[in-house]
């Protein structure tokens, strides 16, 4: 890999950590609000979809090793029993969505893109985190008495109109971010720079 995406990687995977921890003590119904939604959707429209997945399989694995970077600056091995670690999953496969959609090409992507990639993101990062937290509940921890797979996704109703509003604003402000940068990495701009 060049230098540049090295660096851009290690930028995104350094973001989702901040993300995951940028209002640690605001939970709902014990789970953490974050902002790391927002940082792989952008991570695949920036890096392109090979370098957005691998941005965030950085992430996951700095986490896994013990760094405290998932939620509530958390980290370890034992958190792939979490239920909530189906959401870390479903990021790597947000950002590889997005960027196949919108990030992997120098031009502007049209907007039926930009919505498709919106709406499949969404429902990505809820089919993956949703079910993976219905297994680990239902299979490997104590759920709740009367726990059921209706009862999971009525849970995650309480995050749709924040996940909503990230994700529309993630998509709004991609294509503004994919010209900036375009702009300050052209060869123009390094030729005035030199």
């Amino acid at each position: 890999m060049k230098t540049k995406n090295l660096v851009l990687c290690a930028f995104f995977a350094a973001l989702m950590a901040i993300g995951a921890n940028m209002a640690p003590f605001l939970t709902i119904g014990g789970v953490p609000i974050t902002l790391q939604l927002m940082v792989a959707i952008l991570a695949g429209g920036v890096l392109g979809s090979r370098l957005g997945a691998i941005s965030m399989v950085t992430y996951m694995f700095i986490g896994l090793v013990g760094a405290p970077v998932f939620a509530q600056f958390k980290g370890g091995f034992g958190h792939i029993v979490s239920p909530t670690f189906g959401f870390i999953l479903s990021f790597i496969a947000v950002a590889y969505l997005t960027g196949k959609l919108v990030g992997d090409t120098n031009k502007q992507s049209s907007k039926r893109n930009y919505i498709l990639a919106a709406v499949l993101s969404l429902f990505l990062n809820y089919m993956i985190g949703t079910n993976y937290m219905y297994f680990i509940l239902r299979f490997l921890a104590d759920a709740p008495d009367g726990f059921s797979y209706a009862m999971a996704w009525g849970w995650m109703g309480a995050y749709m109109p924040l996940d909503i509003s990230v994700t529309l604003i993630s998509f709004a402000t991609l294509p503004k971010l994919k010209i900036a940068l375009r702009t300050a990495y052209s060869p123009e701009q390094a030729a005035h720079r030199h």
